[in-house]
């Protein structure tokens, strides 16, 4: 196998101000790239915030000008980025919690999440999931929170030849222990690596544990964040084993 270097963006969302979590992304997006990271996932809605009040004025279309400087940088980097951002489909009448893979060829993949939690539906349409995506040798698939929380999407993930299952999320110090419980069985079942991208800070009302973490394919903790805060939670194989690290941003 050839090294890989991928990498949790636990990043803090200003809730609804889009260009100024586009800024802060970039700054996560050149760290990353100055450590060697070659596949960089960012928490649910974190170019908006967990703001579901919001989503409707926020959302946007995949290919919005608003996102150039992303989809500038992935490429220039040569780092495929998976963004979280409430998508409009056509006609404006239905809004998905989307995660927007930004490829090192300048195109935009689209992933909507599938399952959604009690009280999402109330401004949110259950998404479509999204084709996989493709890191050098490995074949990732996404999920966004909730989606994890049922064992029939990662089997499905499995099933599909994924060796990587990458999830962007919102969880809470209450849900945290049983969420990673199950991504550890995933793991283990599997023999999947996982990645959970976790908010770094309060967002939507929400008090989000932070803890972003890597598990390797067995269900071993490769890397994770201590806690809250602007981390890059990162993890590089080398010769099919996995090491990590925690890089402030």
């Amino acid at each position: 196998m050839t090294t890989l270097t991928i990498a949790a963006a636990q990043s803090i969302s200003i809730a609804g101000d889009i260009k100024a979590n586009i800024s802060r992304h970039l700054q996560f997006m050149q760290k990353a790239a100055d450590n060697g990271v070659q596949f960089l996932v960012f928490p649910e809605l974190s170019l908006t915030g967990y703001e579901r009040p919001l989503a409707r004025e926020l959302a946007i279309q995949p290919d919005d000008d608003i996102l150039r400087p992303l989809r500038d940088l992935a490429q220039q980097a040569g780092m495929v980025t998976v963004v979280g951002v409430p998508l409009i489909a056509s006609g404006r009448d239905k809004i998905f919690i989307g995660a927007l893979v930004l490829q090192t060829d300048g195109t935009i993949g689209v992933y909507t999440k599938k399952h959604l939690h009690p009280g999402e539906d109330a401004v949110f349409t259950h998404g479509e999931g999204g084709p996989p995506v493709f890191v050098q040798d490995s074949k990732v698939a996404l999920a966004i929170c909730a989606d994890y929380t049922h064992p029939s999407h990662a089997r499905q993930a499995a099933q599909s030849g994924a060796g990587i299952y990458a999830a962007g999320a919102l969880v809470t110090d209450h849900g945290y222990p049983s969420e990673t419980a199950l991504l550890a069985g995933y793991a283990t079942e599997h023999q999947m690596l996982v990645l959970l991208a976790n908010h770094g800070g309060a967002t939507g009302g929400w008090s989000p544990t932070g803890r972003s973490a890597i598990l390797a394919p067995g269900g071993r903790q490769v890397v994770a964040a201590p806690g809250l805060g602007d981390t890059l939670v990162v993890a590089t194989r080398d010769s099919n084993h996995w090491t990590g690290t925690v890089i402030p941003v």
